[in-house]
């Protein structure tokens, strides 16, 4: 019962993250850059149990925040750019964690290009053309630096989530 207490307030964070995230004007131009404020928790999820990780909750709560949060800030096809991100960037982020050849910042930085990546194929699958692969390079750098950024963010406050 205190477990689902805890994943509900894990979740309730994601969206307000993702609520803050959406009023940031974040874009320079380039199409699919954002901050990905709500990794974090996601970040933190699989850090929180030192040995096992918290895959199936962090599974759980990022699908659940991505399917809420589009419906309540965007629509059906960021929720589709969203779940496909989330799908490789999760992968990404628990292959590495696993490898333990990752610090809690490069299992981030994982997320980050790896969400980007997932994002670029569905929007070539959509718009049936390689021309979006054009913004790639800049994508890959976005994610990179978010990544670290948040992973960073992620060492400083994993301390406080274990002691509650």
């Amino acid at each position: 019962m205190r477990r689902t207490a805890e994943l509900g307030l894990m979740l309730a964070i994601a969206l307000i993250l993702s609520y803050v995230e959406s009023l940031i004007p974040f874009s320079f131009g380039i199409p699919g850059i954002k901050l990905g404020l709500p990794n974090l928790i996601v970040l933190l999820l699989l850090y929180e149990k030192p040995k096992t990780g918290g895959k199936r909750e962090a599974l759980l709560v990022n699908s659940l925040r991505i399917v809420l949060s589009g419906f309540l800030f965007s629509n059906l096809y960021a929720i589709l750019y969203a779940l496909a991100g989330a799908a490789f960037s999760f992968a990404a982020m628990v292959l590495g964690r696993r490898t333990r050849r990752f610090s809690m910042v490069g299992v981030s930085v994982l997320g980050g290009v790896f969400h980007n990546v997932g994002q670029l194929l569905v929007a070539m699958a959509v718009v049936e053309t390689f021309a979006v692969s054009y913004y790639a390079p800049f994508l890959l750098v976005a994610g990179t630096v978010t990544g670290a950024v948040l992973g960073i963010v992620g060492i400083t406050l994993l301390p406080y989530l274990r002691r509650t």
